[in-house]
């Protein structure tokens, strides 16, 4: 492919939601995959839905998610303005135009004229469509009318009769009778344009060489294909994307309570690994790989690989997935990401947060995990004793209080409190009484933390808490079996 340029055009109503960014990810990764170029576009002309701050949500996002562009608002291009408020006097100028090539036509209609076809086809239950009363008004007779101030709105001309086809990359051949398609307003009677006519004509203008979106628009798709006919401009390549759903089988939807990209980062997910989740979301890389770097997808991407099928957003996986991400992390990274989340729940000045952080690396799912894993170290939580019987360690209450007691006698003697020397010394007990390891360090473990289980073994816990943390806990475990 040559000359590629794809857009993201998303409205700003508040948050950038899984199909949203999606969307924005496929056509990153065509226009980096060809040397292309990726735009950023902010749809707003419908004022009703806009949001404060929605455009920051978007920027945020795009940059958080590695997805650069090319163009775009707060970067220009040759293209801009690239936001639809800004280019008000553009859509006017083009609307007239296509009055004038017999594509559209003035109405003027009055709200309570609709109203009442609303309300006739409600009635009938029947999908209200415009009855085209003010097709047939002259050109002449129009301007005139507009000239005395009349309110007026352009509406596309559909052909009468007849079916109107366009080829899809991921659907194939689309095709619509024209007697289902209405005559929809293409620019509002403030000036300001539809979103099927804008999105039209920024694209021509923009030389979007492939529209990628939704498969809701699948359907009026042909009215686009119309617009780009009346005027005899080239049509871009239409990449229609299939549903994301959840697991009951329904659309992805914020309004049932699915995530936005946003609250996935709140919640402990890496960026990296949502970004590669939601590749996967309908893509076929034609391979057995799973994770992938953005420069990895960007090699592997292919149109060919995005399927029809619907794709289940499921969080386990997601999980999974980000667990990955985590674990392959530099040490040093991991520790300074897991900070905020280690001090919500460590207190204590004297712990070193770099071992903690350590210990729980490599069973991290996701960062919010953490405060609920390690919150036994500021202080040892209420437990039953009934922790100490343990079928798999061959512990009983007995023998647990016997080792409780090794132990302490074995670390009370340490001066120099290192992991590598409690393991040592306490091994050193294991073999003198021919214990297995986990029998013997079990209880320990249990003492430590109050918990069935834990971030890491009983001489990593023993280390970090410390020698007179870890045998005071070690006192209160035997007090509680003695109980």
């Amino acid at each position: 492919m040559t000359d590629v340029r794809t857009r993201f055009a998303p409205s700003p109503t508040g948050y950038m939601h899984i199909g949203g960014l999606r969307t924005a990810l496929y056509g990153y990764l065509l226009a980096r995959k060809h040397g292309g170029q990726f735009i950023l576009r902010i749809e707003d002309t419908d004022q009703e839905r806009y949001v404060e701050g929605a455009v920051e949500v978007i920027h945020r996002t795009l940059q958080a998610a590695g997805l650069n562009y090319d163009e775009g608002p707060d970067i220009g291009g040759s293209c801009g303005p690239y936001v639809q408020s800004q280019r008000k006097p553009i859509y006017r100028q083009y609307a007239e135009k296509l009055v004038d090539l017999g594509g559209a036509y003035h109405c003027f209609c009055s709200e309570q004229r609709l109203d009442d076809l609303r309300k006739t086809a409600e009635a009938r239950k029947e999908t209200f469509k415009y009855d085209g009363q003010c097709r047939g008004i002259a050109k002449d007779e129009a301007r005139r009318r507009i000239a005395d101030g009349q309110p007026h709105v352009i509406r596309q001309r559909i052909p009468e009769g007849g079916q109107t086809s366009y080829d899809d990359i991921v659907y194939g051949t689309i095709r619509i009778d024209n007697a289902q398609l209405d005559d929809n307003v293409l620019l509002k009677t403030d000036g300001l344009p539809t979103y099927n006519f804008a999105n039209v004509i920024d694209d021509h203008l923009m030389n979007i060489s492939h529209v990628i979106r939704g498969n809701e628009y699948l359907s009026s798709a042909p009215k686009f294909c119309l617009l780009y006919r009346s005027f005899g401009w080239p049509e871009p390549v239409y990449v229609h994307l299939s549903l994301i759903v959840r697991p009951d089988g329904k659309k992805l939807s914020k309004r049932l309570g699915d995530p936005t990209f946003e609250e996935l980062l709140a919640k402990g997910f890496l960026t990296e690994a949502i970004v590669n989740y939601i590749a996967l979301l309908g893509w076929n890389p034609k391979d057995t790989r799973e994770i992938f770097s953005l420069p990895e997808m960007v090699e592997a991407f292919s149109v060919e690989g995005l399927s029809k099928s619907a794709a289940l957003f499921d969080i386990e996986k997601l999980k999974w997935m980000n667990g990955e991400y985590l674990r392959k992390m530099p040490a040093g990274r991991f520790s300074e990401m897991a900070r905020p989340y280690l001090t919500q729940a460590i207190k204590r000045p004297d712990i070193d947060l770099a071992k903690v952080a350590a210990l729980v690396q490599q069973r991290t799912v996701v960062l919010n995990d953490i405060p609920g894993r390690v919150d036994f170290i500021d202080s040892l939580p209420e437990y039953d004793k009934g922790l100490f019987v343990n079928k798999k360690a061959k512990t009983d209450l007995v023998n647990s209080l016997e080792f409780l007691k090794l132990c302490r006698e074995e670390l009370e003697k340490m001066g120099t409190w290192e992991h590598g020397e409690i393991q040592q010394a306490l091994f050193a007990v294991i073999e003198a009484k021919g214990i297995k390891a986990n029998t013997f360090l079990t209880p320990l473990r249990i003492a430590l933390s109050g918990r069935e289980f834990t971030p890491g073994g009983a001489t990593e816990l023993a280390e970090i808490l410390g020698k007179e943390e870890t045998l005071k806990r070690i006192a209160d475990g035997m007090e509680k079996l003695n109980a």
